[in-house]
């Protein structure tokens, strides 16, 4: 979804975020909640109250891009509410933009390629 060509990490509060915040207001609390800098290319991914919508935040190398996602008819999966932050994989960050349950998807185990000959 994001990320120049690699995989991008990604960065999840776990606690409901103030909707009225824009870029600034959040790439602020990136600095203090995450202790991260909002300019190192992650995805940064907030949730509002109702838990039916969804901030990311992320510098792009050009400029900070904000999506605002609203789901029509039904809740965003969301991790525990507790203090902190927690990653997610960016196959799990897709998973949760769609409105699926974003626990089902887990990392393909890599595996070793068998010696030729």
């Amino acid at each position: 979804m994001f990320g120049q060509g690699g995989p991008v990490k990604v960065y999840v509060a776990t606690r409901p975020m103030d909707f009225r915040k824009g870029i600034d207001g959040l790439a602020l609390a990136v600095q203090e909640m995450f202790g991260l800098d909002p300019f190192c290319g992650a995805v940064f991914v907030f949730r509002s109250k109702r838990a039916d919508r969804i901030k990311l935040l992320v510098w792009d190398q050009t400029g900070m891009v904000l999506v605002h996602k609203r789901l029509e008819g039904g809740k965003f999966v969301w991790p525990q509410v507790r203090d902190g932050v927690m990653r997610m994989s960016s196959a799990q960050l897709a998973a949760l933009f769609e409105g699926l349950d974003w626990r089902l998807v887990r990392p393909e185990r890599a595996r070793r390629p068998l010696a030729a000959g």
